[in-house]
């Protein structure tokens, strides 16, 4: 039975942090580690992760100034004894069979780097709508997140794209560690089940990043512009199918970004900026 760790980031939501780790107490896979990582909090964090390191050793608690959830991750995966992570933030919960059925797969096709699920979103007080991720690949990836940022992957894929970025800048950390991942060559793979609970509060961090959508957006295309170039005909081809353009109108578009870009097809740094800023805001 390999070791599973899991990593959960807290940042002033000791309200939540009890059901957090509850759910994972309640894991039918019990060969795990959590450890819980206090990124400033001045709350009551400390008070209950070190409730729960007392309860079960399987709890460790580490305290680290305020620096991100992505710093957070990433200083959590470090401190890390599996070969395979999982991370939830503070205020999420798994479902007790999350762990197990995940691992299952991922251990019986080694193409797979990443294991995620379909999600149901949730307040205090009722149950809301479910969301059913589809990303397997790259292509997936492109223009949005296609699957939960809550997984279990192999600490391999996290060490060969070093970690998640922690550029303030980057408002979908999730997002842009899947497409780099999948980059790699390793496909994502979704258990069709409600496996996780997403707590949909005024307070969430999903309710900020959107306010700064068109920012953080522009950030990973920049960043990742290799990737991109890479993948050139599937990303006019998803343009496209998400424009309003009549079908006599696809050729020209197409002709017209290649006019545009020049022959060598995206190569050129200014061409693939243009290309970003004008036609993906």
């Amino acid at each position: 039975m390999p070791e599973v760790s899991i990593i959960v980031p807290c940042y002033n939501q000791a309200q939540y942090l009890d059901e957090a780790l509850q759910s994972l107490y309640d894991q039918t896979y019990t060969k795990w580690e959590c450890i819980i990582v206090n990124d400033g909090s001045q709350d009551d964090t400390e008070a209950i992760a070190q409730k729960w390191e007392v309860k079960d050793s399987r709890f460790r608690y580490v305290d680290k100034k305020n620096g991100g959830v992505s710093s957070a991750r990433n200083l959590g995966i470090k401190n890390a004894k599996g070969e395979f992570i999982v991370t939830l933030d503070s205020d999420d919960m798994y479902e007790a069979t999350f762990i197990e059925k995940a691992l299952t797969v991922i251990q019986n096709n080694d193409e797979i780097g990443i294991v995620s699920s379909w999600g149901r979103y949730f307040t205090n007080d009722m149950q809301l709508q479910v969301y059913k991720s589809i990303g397997k690949t790259t292509v997936d990836f492109l223009f949005h997140n296609a699957a939960i940022g809550t997984s279990l992957f192999r600490k391999t894929c996290w060490e060969q794209v070093r970690g998640y970025d922690e550029n303030p800048e980057n408002g979908y950390e999730d997002w842009e560690f899947y497409l780099r991942v999948c980059s790699l060559g390793w496909k994502v793979h979704i258990v069709e089940e409600v496996l996780f609970f997403y707590r949909q509060s005024i307070s969430s961090r999903s309710a900020g990043i959107n306010q700064v959508n068109k920012e953080a957006k522009k950030y990973i295309y920049i960043k990742n512009k290799d990737i991109y170039c890479a993948h050139y005909e599937e990303l006019i081809e998803q343009f496209l199918m998400a424009s309003d353009l009549e079908k006599g109108e696809i050729y020209k578009f197409r002709n017209t970004i290649d006019y545009k870009l020049g022959a060598s097809v995206l190569k050129p740094l200014r061409s693939i900026k243009w290309f970003f800023l004008n036609f993906f805001k």
